[in-house]
Order: C-alpha cells, then sequence, then structure tokens
C-alpha cells in the first residue's frame, strides 16, 4: 500500500504525516517504508536548498520513483500517449529528467549535488545543481513551446542569488534542438540534458 501511496505523489513534496494517515500505519512506520525504498533504489528523496535568499522556503525533500514506467504502472495509466497526456504527465516528465541526473552523478562516482528550491510564496525551481562555482537552475517542462514564461522562474530565482547563480540558467524541454532564452538562458532538449550535465559535473572534478 505505501508504494501505491508513495506513486500517487511522485514528484511532491514528502509528508510522511499523510502517507501514514493514508495507509493507515503509524509515521515512523511510514518512515521505515520510504527509507527502504530509497535504500533499495526504487525512489529518491530530493532535498531542498537551504539557502532562502531573503525568503522562508520549503524544507521537506520531493519524492522521486527512478523508474516513471513502475510509478505509470502503480498509478494505473492506460497508455504512454494518455499518461503523458493526463494528469500526472509533468509530474512522470518531471521525474524521468530527475532520474536521469541522479544517474549521471551515480556513473561519475559522485554525491549527487541535486536540490529543489520553493519558497512559501510559490517560486519553485525544479533542479538547482550546485556546482564549485555556481548555482544552476533548472525547470523542467512537458511542453515544445518555450516561452517566456519558462523562463521567468529562471531569471527571478538568478536574480534573488545574485552572484551564486552566475551563469546561464535551463529549461529542460521537448525540444529537438537548444534555443536560447531571454536573461542568458537556454531551452536543452531532454535527450541532450544526461551529456550536457555530465560536462557540468565533469568540470567540478
Amino acid at each position: 500500500m505505501v508504494l501505491g501511496l508513495c506513486a500517487a505523489r511522485h514528484g511532491q513534496e514528502l509528508n510522511l504525516a499523510d502517507v501514514a494517515r493514508s495507509a493507515g500505519i503509524s509515521q515512523p512506520t511510514a518512515k521505515t517504508w520510504v527509507n527502504l525504498l530509497e535504500a533499495a533504489y526504487v525512489i529518491r528523496l530530493l532535498p531542498p536548498y537551504f539557502e532562502n535568499f531573503g525568503k522562508r522556503i520549503v524544507k521537506s525533500p520531493k519524492l522521486y520513483f527512478l523508474d516513471s514506467a513502475l510509478v505509470a504502472a502503480l498509478t494505473r495509466q492506460p497508455g504512454a500517449v494518455a499518461a503523458l497526456a493526463g494528469a500526472m504527465g509533468g509530474a512522470l516528465f518531471e521525474g524521468l529528467v530527475v532520474s536521469e541526473a541522479f544517474k549521471v552523478f551515480a556513473i561519475e562516482g559522485r554525491r549527487p549535488d541535486l536540490f529543489f528550491w520553493r519558497s512559501h510564496g510559490g517560486l519553485e525551481v525544479d533542479l538547482v545543481l550546485l556546482t564549485a562555482a555556481r548555482l544552476v537552475p533548472i525547470e523542467i517542462k512537458l511542453t515544445a513551446t518555450p516561452t517566456l514564461k519558462h523562463a521567468e522562474v529562471l531569471g527571478r530565482f538568478k536574480q534573488l542569488a545574485g552572484s551564486k547563480a552566475a551563469g546561464p540558467g535551463v529549461l529542460v524541454c521537448n525540444i529537438p534542438e537548444p534555443v536560447k532564452l531571454p536573461g542568458d538562458n537556454l531551452a536543452l532538449p531532454w535527450r541532450q540534458f544526461p551529456e550536457w550535465l555530465r560536462r557540468q559535473v565533469g568540470q567540478t572534478r
């Protein structure tokens, strides 16, 4: 039951009290199950980046399955096309990209310097990559038409972070070729994201 409840919360902040209540178990037991799933490499918990940049921040981790197909099966998606077009489409796509990011760090034998950032005011960055020199904000959107609105969050984060976020932010989306976005940002095809990330990680050795 806990596995199915976690699948329904794929890509969301982990609320152990809510999981425990829905499963009819104690919160410590729910935590034990979540720890077991993470130890078995079924899920990963993406921690929040704690620098508040002048705003209060959310401090709970986000839960992601490493296999989006397992999420689709557990949530009874009727098929791949329908799953991406449905209510969980964005979460499934986001989870795929986050999973690939964790895999890049594993291949490189590195601890994953990956976080998310969300203020209580609602501003959120899906991934924050911490390198030796800077923070790189990364948005993940299931869109084939990146717009100014998609780049707005990247720009706002860089403005708040100041010199800590020097360089381009990245929008990972469903496009065939990279596209420059306003504010020194880049829209990147999701298929090219792992190689891009591997170059960033390699530069911090």
